[in-house]
């Protein structure tokens, strides 16, 4: 698979242990060769998109920020955007050829909340991206912040600073922050369940019995659901056949019922992903009770 696509399915940024099991090392250096991907870290690279991001913020005398800093920060977002996030202080203005290719945001940021002149802190980005985001990018980007060392409890401090309804925001996505999430694609997964009444799902939740363990993306214990983000890693062979016809056997035998969901699905057609859970939770609520009453 191409190493932009992997990227790009990844959140825009990944290390080379996530990469490596579809992208071959020849492939990523070719990649780098050429420009279409940058090395943000030791082991972690990125979309080449950043480098102009951060040109263009330069140009604008602005902070890149949102996803277009979360990028930056290393962090996986739900989709890379189409143009670089910028926020500029309230009341400037622009001229006419600096208003197109970027997408502007208005907002007084202090000294400690822009970085190195250019991008917003990390705990600013994810105050950003709580206050002006779809909720399902939001929770892919704080859950991918905690994931990779902020603590939400410093986010929830620097929000303190904001306006009532400005900070009941942040707080609302903090309340659902996970970094049990592996990527954007868990994420906007569990952002969806969060949608479903009398759905209660926990991340990377074990099943395991005499012979058996599985460690499923999402799970109702109540309800005996899991829920599955089902990825573009190989599950052609054999060998990975016979594994996952074991584990999905193995959990419908203990009482389970699975649901597996692609990528495509979940990103872009969560009406379809809404309606199975609903049906699912409606048909396992009198199977739970009767459970619940019997013991």
């Amino acid at each position: 698979m191409d190493v932009t696509t992997v990227l790009a399915q990844c959140g825009g940024s990944a290390r080379w242990s996530q990469l490596r099991p579809m992208v071959r090392r020849r492939q990523l250096r070719r990649a780098l060769a050429d420009g279409s991907i940058v090395r943000l870290g030791r082991g972690r690279y990125g979309l080449s998109s950043l480098l102009a991001a951060r040109a263009t913020a330069e140009s604008l005398s602005a902070a890149a920020s949102h996803l277009t800093a979360a990028l930056h920060w290393g962090w996986a977002v739900k989709h890379e955007p189409d143009l670089a996030h910028v926020t500029l202080p309230r009341g400037r203005k622009l001229r006419d050829s600096a208003r197109t290719g970027v997408q502007r945001h208005w907002r007084d940021l202090s000294a400690d909340e822009v970085v190195d002149g250019w991008v917003t802190s990390p705990e600013r980005t994810v105050i950003d991206c709580c206050l002006d985001l779809p909720f399902d990018e939001a929770i892919a980007v704080a859950d991918s912040s905690w994931l990779n060392g902020l603590s939400p409890l410093v986010v929830r401090d620097l929000a303190l600073r904001l306006p009532p309804r400005s900070r009941r925001k942040v707080g609302r996505v903090l309340q659902h922050v996970d970094r049990g999430a592996a990527n954007p694609f868990e994420s906007v997964l569990r952002a969806l369940c969060l949608r479903v009444g009398g759905l209660s799902v926990v991340t990377q939740h074990v099943v395991k019995g005499r012979g058996f363990f599985a460690q499923v993306d999402l799970a109702d214990k109540a309800l005996r659901i899991v829920i599955e983000a089902e990825g573009f890693e190989n599950h052609g062979t054999r060998p990975a056949l016979k594994r996952d016809c074991r584990r999905y056997t193995g959990l419908g035998a203990r009482g389970w019922v699975v649901l597996r969901f692609t990528w495509d699905e979940v990103m872009f057609e969560p009406d379809y992903v809404l309606a199975a859970l609903r049906e699912t939770v409606d048909v396992r609520r009198p199977t739970a009770t009767s459970l619940s009453t019997a013991s």
